[in-house]
This record gives C-alpha cells, structure tokens and sequence, in this order.
C-alpha cells in the first residue's frame, strides 16, 4: 500500500525557499515525522559530534551524487545546490 505524500511548502514556511539555503524549517520537519512517523533532523554544517559529522558526510556524498543541473536556465542555483552550500558540502 502505497503513503500518500506529505505536502510541504515555502509559503507556509515548511521550506526555506533557494535564495534561504533550501532545505526544511524546524516546522516542516515537525509535520513530516508526525505524517510519516520519521526522525529528521536539522542540518548538521559544522558537526558538534562524531555522529553529526558521519551524517554531514553522508547526505553530501549522497546529495552530490543526484542527477540534476547546478544552475537552472537562468543561472541561478537549484534547490540541490542550495542545500549542498547550507551543508557546507565541498
């Protein structure tokens, strides 16, 4: 049986919009455990433990790895290359 989707949106602040770093608000994660019963956590950009620091690097070995363009057809950063900055992915 297939879930249905949580629906999350930068207008109702579940998402930070690109211009932000992308990724999900603190509200967002918060309704997407509820919905999917999940344990998503903040960014972890400068890792404070061993265990954020594994998680840093593997959301940007993970999150490097995805199909998809850098920049759209205006040249401005994708939702991909927002959140590997806000990761501070090198």
């Amino acid at each position: 049986m297939a879930t249905k989707p949580v629906s999350l949106a930068v207008g109702r602040g579940e998402k930070l919009p690109v211009s932000k770093g992308a990724g999900l608000t603190a509200k967002g994660r918060a309704k997407y455990n509820a919905a999917t019963g999940s344990n998503l956590k903040a960014t972890a950009p400068n890792p404070k433990s061993k265990s954020d620091a594994a998680r840093r690097k593997s959301f940007c070995a993970r999150m490097s790895g995805m199909p998809g363009p850098m920049k759209d057809e205006q040249g401005r950063p994708t939702r991909k290359a927002a959140s590997l900055k806000r990761w501070n992915c090198k």
